[in-house]
C-alpha cells in the first residue's frame, strides 16, 4: 500500500566547512590522496581519512569513479528516452530491464507527460534502435520519446555545497 512521504525521509547530514573543501577537493579529482587534502585544508591526515570514512558511511560519498570521453571509446550516440508506463504496477519489472541494459546510463522517475527519463549512450544509431526497441517491448510501456544530443554543453556531476554549520 501507499506509504507517506514522511516514512522515506533521510536524515540530513550536516555538513560543516571542512567537509564542503574535503567533497570539493575530491570532486575535482577523486584520486587526491589524503595526505595533499590535508596539507591544503591544514588538517591531519588522520583527521581527513576519519572525515571521509564517516562522510561515506553517512552516504554522503557514494562512490569514486572515472569519467570517460564517449567519442573516445567509440560511444558516438547519446540519446534522451522519455517513457510512459501504462500503471505503476509495471514500474517494477521496467526499472529491472532498464538495469540490465548497459548502455542505460542513467534513469530517472519523473514527474510530467512521461514517467520516466533515461539517458543511452550507445555505439551507432543500431545499437539504439535495439535499446529503443528493447525498451518499447518491456511490459507496460505505453510510448517512448527519443532525443538525440549533438553535443553536450555542461556535463557536471556536482551540485554547490553549503555547509550547515
Amino acid at each position: 500500500m501507499w506509504k507517506s512521504i514522511i516514512e522515506y525521509e533521510l536524515p540530513e547530514v550536516i555538513l560543516d566547512n571542512t567537509d564542503v573543501k574535503i567533497i570539493n577537493l575530491l570532486r575535482k579529482n577523486s584520486r587526491v590522496g589524503a595526505s595533499e587534502i590535508a596539507e591544503k585544508i591544514k588538517l591531519s591526515v588522520s583527521a581527513v581519512i576519519e572525515r571521509i570514512k564517516k562522510l561515506e558511511n553517512a552516504g554522503v560519498i557514494l562512490g569514486y569513479t572515472v569519467i570517460l570521453d564517449n567519442a573516445m571509446i567509440g560511444k558516438d550516440v547519446v540519446a534522451m528516452m522519455s517513457v510512459s508506463i501504462e500503471h505503476p504496477k509495471y514500474n517494477d519489472a521496467f526499472e529491472a530491464a532498464v538495469l540490465a541494459e548497459p548502455h542505460i546510463t542513467e534513469c530517472h522517475y519523473i514527474a510530467g507527460d512521461f514517467d520516466y527519463l533515461l539517458k543511452v549512450i550507445t555505439d551507432n544509431t543500431k545499437s539504439l534502435e535495439r535499446v529503443l526497441n528493447d525498451i518499447k517491448s518491456v511490459p507496460g510501456v505505453s510510448k517512448t520519446k527519443t532525443s538525440i544530443v549533438f553535443s553536450t554543453t555542461k556535463n557536471d556531476y556536482s551540485v554547490p555545497l553549503k555547509s550547515k554549520k
